[in-house]
């Protein structure tokens, strides 16, 4: 892995990627944030040495590099999942990438179903911490001490000074921003009313098919890390609908505009 992250670092640098400050990762649904970027450079993730390429068809599947106030920012406008047949390792090679090219801070957002029936749709959820229910570690690898520890403390995954200042800028601008515990599962099919039952014991806020494998190896890269969820549909066990995936996207759009405004004023202030 260490050679094929130097082949792709060093296609990036000479593609334009020179010294990003914050990397961006955008989950489903959640594109309109490249509206508020001063585009330089944009590259498909199929023209990217080792790079995977999303294949859920409302990931778009590009690497994008420009500037947010005033910031140089990295953004991966698509993300990729266990569920898709790839490895912790591929779907977080990402992250490793965007380290090397020399990011201080990383910014990650998911669309969510809420497991907490406080949290309503189209509400935003601060991650504060984490259950890992995918099944594997992207640190279970051969070799992955030549990277950095192998034993990566996770007490506080989610960086705590960003968390503050995201919640700072949420009371100023009004913006309902719960905080709470983000489950990972590895999907694709959505939870059942047992599995949403079970969320509920072990004290889940909301839940999702991706984000931990990335704050896991931001954590080992000791690289600083918060999370947005955008709840999108809501999981109460006694009164479960049908879940449409249209739906949840368009949920994820109507509620993007608070998550775009929380990211740019703390960009703006990191």
């Amino acid at each position: 892995m260490i050679k094929e992250i130097q082949e792709t670092t060093k296609y990036l640098k000479e593609k334009g990627f020179k010294n990003p400050e914050i990397g961006i990762i955008l989950g489903t649904g959640l594109g309109q944030l490249l509206d508020e970027i001063k585009i330089e450079i944009e590259v498909s993730y199929n023209h990217i040495p080792h790079f995977p390429t999303a294949t859920v068809e409302f990931h778009k599947g590009k690497l994008i590099f420009g500037e947010l106030e005033g910031k140089k920012v990295m953004v991966m406008q698509g993300r990729f999942h266990m569920y898709e047949g790839y490895t912790m390792q591929d779907l977080t090679f990402p992250v490793r990438i965007m380290h090397q090219l020399g990011i201080k801070k990383l910014l990650v957002s998911n669309a969510s179903g809420s497991v907490n029936l406080k949290f309503k749709k189209g509400e935003l959820m601060l991650i504060d911490d984490h259950i890992n229910l995918l099944g594997d570690s992207p640190l279970a690898f051969k070799g992955v001490s030549q990277m950095g520890e192998r034993f990566v403390d996770m007490s506080a995954p989610y960086d705590a000074e960003m968390n503050k200042t995201f919640e700072t800028i949420a009371k100023k601008e009004r913006i309902t921003l719960h905080k709470g515990v983000y489950a990972a599962l590895l999907g694709p099919q959505l939870e059942t009313r047992a599995e949403y039952r079970m969320l509920q014991v072990l004290g889940a806020d909301a839940v999702g098919m991706s984000t931990v494998p990335e704050i896991i190896v931001a954590n080992h890269l000791k690289l600083p890390v918060s999370a947005i969820s955008v709840i999108t549909d809501e999981g109460d066990p006694d009164n479960l609908k049908p879940v449409n995936i249209e739906e949840i996207i368009a949920m994820a759009e109507k509620a993007e505009p608070n998550m775009i405004k929380l990211f740019k004023e703390v960009i703006k202030s990191v």
